[in-house]
């Protein structure tokens, strides 16, 4: 498998990041074309409480004096795919079968939060001109809204 590369650095256990980090700005380049992109370092879920953990909980409330209904689902976090992970673009996730040695991955950027990752993705996306360059890029839009196509001139 392939390594992160981060400022020359290869990056390869959550502990490599920042303490407080929580995703980071990528660029993922295949047979002279990229990607750009962005990955969370943890996702969340809502896991339904057993039974003995919500008679457990029923009864802690009971003695804090707390009313209203029990919650019935905790929020577990844990650390996403982002070791293993070659984008969410369909042509570098089936290329990454086969070559994913052939990939180079990079972090451009590492967030803080989820506006941040937002924001930073956007930007890369937009400075990059992934758009305006389908010859250079994977990317055929930005957050959904802006389109590869839109470009008549470019077709």
């Amino acid at each position: 498998m392939n390594n992160w590369l981060y400022e020359g650095e290869s990056i390869t256990h959550i502990d490599d990041f920042p303490p407080n980090a929580y995703g980071f700005i990528y660029k993922i380049t295949y047979n002279g074309k990229s990607y750009i992109g962005k990955k969370n370092l943890y996702s969340n879920r809502n896991v339904k409480l057993g039974k003995k953990e919500l008679a457990l909980l029923k009864e802690e409330r009971k003695q804090q004096g707390k009313r209203g209904k029990t919650p019935t689902k905790k929020l577990i976090t844990k650390e996403s795919d982002w070791v293993k992970y070659y984008s969410s673009n369909p042509i570098l996730k089936e290329a990454a079968k086969l070559y994913s040695n052939d990939m180079v991955r990079e972090i451009l950027h590492i967030c803080y939060n989820k506006k941040e990752l937002t924001y930073f993705e956007t930007k890369y996306q937009f400075q990059y001109g992934v758009l305006e360059n389908p010859n250079k890029f994977y990317n055929d839009n930005i957050l959904g809204k802006f389109f590869t196509k839109d470009f008549g001139y470019l077709n």
